[in-house]
């Protein structure tokens, strides 16, 4: 099922996207869901019935203002080398645990909302699944992630490569404001595996990153699992599962982002979340 946050008129709302229409959840008598129901079957079971009833109110898709699926996320914890084939294309070996990094909340923006390109750095591109944490989870079991997890939706974990590299760390060249777009869609349901959908970016059309998370070097619940041992996760937090190779840093020639180019960042099933670039 893909869930979209979107402007309502009179605020951001949510709804489920079906074919070219989105179906206003606010017309429930619960109103609109949080995180924590979504996570819930019980919950995913009536929205489904009323969809196939038709009593929810709907809108054309192709019209809707769609927005971040979760604008103030508590934390966003990235994984760093997690696709093989990016591994392979550092010439790095693979990780025996997990590399974490973290991006800065206010990093995130919407599905068509511009990436800002901050003068003199260098701009890079980075397709991944991300994981939204539906509710409070500690020292979790591989078995018991999927029951924490609300859904999936598409991050593109864009980063200053000139900062990245002179700190000698992650966190300031990733979190330049408008760094982290995410959307377009909220996909939740136990017929997603995330653990094998193909994922791509494109700039101005030409295919940069082309994989499948069957490269996983840790996947979902092996990748929620380890953080959740070493820090609390919230509801509302992200974990973002690594990107694939193709990345502009270590293309030869380099080949990273410039003001007036789009990034199309594709998940299947989850839609392609799309972004311009303009100068700051």
């Amino acid at each position: 099922m893909q869930f979209v946050r979107y402007n309502g008129g009179s605020g951001p709302t949510l709804g489920v996207k079906s074919d070219s229409a989105i179906h206003a959840l606010a017309d429930l008598p619960e109103g609109i869901p949080s995180l924590q129901e979504i996570t819930n079957r019980r919950y995913l079971d009536q929205v489904r019935e009323k969809l196939r009833n038709g009593t929810l109110s709907r809108i054309d898709a192709n019209e809707a203002n769609l927005l971040a699926p979760v604008p103030r996320p508590g934390k966003i914890v990235c994984a760093g080398l997690n696709y093989r084939d990016h591994a392979d294309e550092q010439d790095e070996a693979i990780p025996d645990e997990p590399l974490l990094f973290a991006k800065a909340p206010t990093t995130v923006t919407n599905h068509r909302s511009p990436i800002v390109h901050p003068p003199n750095e260098k701009v890079d591109y980075e397709v991944e699944l991300a994981v939204v944490i539906g509710r409070t989870a500690k020292n979790l079991e591989e078995g018991e992630v999927y029951d924490y997890i609300a859904g999936y939706t598409v991050l593109n974990d864009v980063s200053g490569r000139s900062a990245q590299f002179s700190d000698d760390q992650f966190f300031r060249g990733k979190s330049y404001d408008t760094f982290s777009p995410m959307g377009p869609t909220l996909v939740t349901g136990e017929e997603y595996d995330p653990n094998s959908v193909d994922v791509a970016l494109r700039v101005d059309g030409d295919t940069k990153q082309a994989s499948n998370t069957r490269q996983f070097i840790f996947d979902v619940p092996e990748l929620v699992s380890y953080v959740s041992r070493n820090m609390t996760l919230r509801t509302g937090d992200i974990v973002s599962t690594g990107t694939p190779g193709g990345v502009g840093i270590f293309r030869d020639p380099v080949d990273l982002l410039e003001p007036g180019q789009t990034c199309e960042a594709e998940i299947e099933g989850i839609g392609t979340l799309v972004n311009p670039v303009v100068g700051e």
